[in-house]
């Protein structure tokens, strides 16, 4: 997200990476045809959500417990915001209702969320990035699936495989930050007047060495290369850690207003990390 810039969180983080291992995918329901690795890629890392519910698990996530304050965001991120539902699905909750609990000093808290990273148990350079994502809606809400460079506060780089703003529902972008103020914002709008909000779509970034592609549903939209940043600006060739979170209002989408409607929820089908094939396993 835009405008982040040292992470600093009240949680503790293992001490060790996350050992990244290819896994067979799981067996397909009755009647369903398991999915396929995406020719040219083989799977290095992997959250599908499954088992019973209760919270993401510790051994692939960090949750925040803080306001971190940043973009003149108005939610607190509690970790109780965050849960798997047993049904294969990763559930970011915002709510309005118990917002008068936190501090979110200097401003006032709007909503609780919550906010989940790997870093300090994965991270990974290059390779196929996706999420299966169904998004919020309304005014204010800003949800993100991204990465940062790693270790936390490094560096500049990000990369936003997806950003999405409520008051645009048919709309996500796909952006870089890296050094020397090099920032590419790219968008992709859902043909026929579709709404995010509606279904799940798959959101991707393809990451080599000399460039970064985003994708939706399978599909390029974008494409930022090496060559065309200043010098000393692109840095993306060291690993990166990946973030998950809700945030509400903020400088760019805006506070939510009276159309808002709360709770509001980012749910994820999966989270889904590739190497390239050609790639000798780690």
């Amino acid at each position: 997200m835009a405008g982040a810039l040292v992470l600093t969180f009240a949680v503790a983080v293992a001490a060790t990476l996350y050992v990244v291992t290819p896994r067979d995918p799981a067996p397909a329901p009755p009647g369903q045809a398991p999915e396929q690795v995406p020719a040219g890629w083989r799977l290095v890392w992997a959250d599908e959500f499954d088992g019973p519910a209760g919270p993401p698990d510790p051994a692939k996530w960090n949750l925040v417990d803080d306001h971190l304050g940043y973009n003149n965001e108005l939610e607190y991120y509690s970790p109780r915001n965050a849960a798997v539902d047993g049904q294969g699905r990763l559930v970011i909750t915002a709510r309005s209702d118990d917002a008068g609990g936190h501090d979110c000093s200097p401003r006032v808290c709007a909503a609780t969320s919550a906010r989940l990273f790997t870093a300090g148990k994965f991270v990974q350079r290059y390779g196929r990035i996706e999420a299966r994502i169904k998004l919020p809606e309304g005014q204010g809400m800003w949800p993100a699936f991204w990465a940062r460079r790693s270790p936390q506060g490094s560096g500049r780089g990000e990369i936003d495989i997806m950003e999405h703003l409520g008051r645009e529902p048919d709309t996500v972008h796909g952006s870089l930050h890296g050094e020397q103020g090099y920032d590419e914002q790219n968008t992709y709008r859902l043909p026929g007047g579709g709404r995010f909000a509606d279904d799940f779509h798959v959101f991707a970034a393809d990451w080599y060495p000399d460039r970064i592609s985003f994708l939706v549903d399978g599909q390029v939209y974008a494409t930022e290369h090496k060559a065309d940043a200043p010098p000393g600006g692109w840095d993306f060739d060291v690993p990166y850690y990946l973030l998950l979170n809700l945030a509400v209002g903020g400088d760019w989408p805006g506070p939510p207003d009276s159309t808002t409607r709360f709770p509001q929820q980012l749910i994820v089908d999966h989270v889904r990390v590739y190497a390239s094939a050609a790639d000798p396993p780690r």
